[in-house]
């Protein structure tokens, strides 16, 4: 079992690492996703999260994509995004993933992804902001 820590980790970056162990057979705990940031500017990042929480189709709209508003299960949902789910492998990866929002007490190896680390980005957003401004109560 692997804990990430997702303080001040960008978004997109661990997600691609966190895909990568969990294809490889690897369970993976996700600690803190409220504190995963996203570049770029803040009321772009709400206007695009808003926008895919918007889409449906018009024949039959509950058969759409549904894009959750609480931070865990959103980063849960971009996670699934980079790995094949629609394949039984993919189904089996998502299902070693545990995404908390906060930090539960965890024992086990931790790793750190230096490439997915914050480098000081000038305009970010955490996902528990984004979260707020879609209207989350977590």
């Amino acid at each position: 079992m692997i804990i990430v820590d997702g303080t001040n980790m960008v978004l997109g970056r661990l997600a691609s690492n966190i895909a990568k162990k969990l294809m490889r057979g690897e369970e993976v705990h996700l600690i803190n996703a409220e504190k995963i940031v996203v570049s770029g500017i803040p009321g772009n990042i709400v206007g695009d999260y808003m926008q895919k929480r918007r889409l449906q189709q018009k024949a039959t709209p509950e058969f759409s994509p549904k894009w959750p508003k609480v931070p865990h299960l959103m980063v849960r949902r971009v996670i699934r995004g980079m790995l094949p789910f629609k394949k039984a492998k993919g189904k089996a990866a998502f299902k070693k993933l545990r995404v908390y929002a906060g930090n539960p007490n965890l024992k086990g190896e931790s790793a750190v992804f230096e490439d997915a680390k914050n480098k000081g980005f000038s305009k970010y957003m955490s996902i528990g902001d984004v979260c707020r401004r879609l209207g989350a109560n977590w």
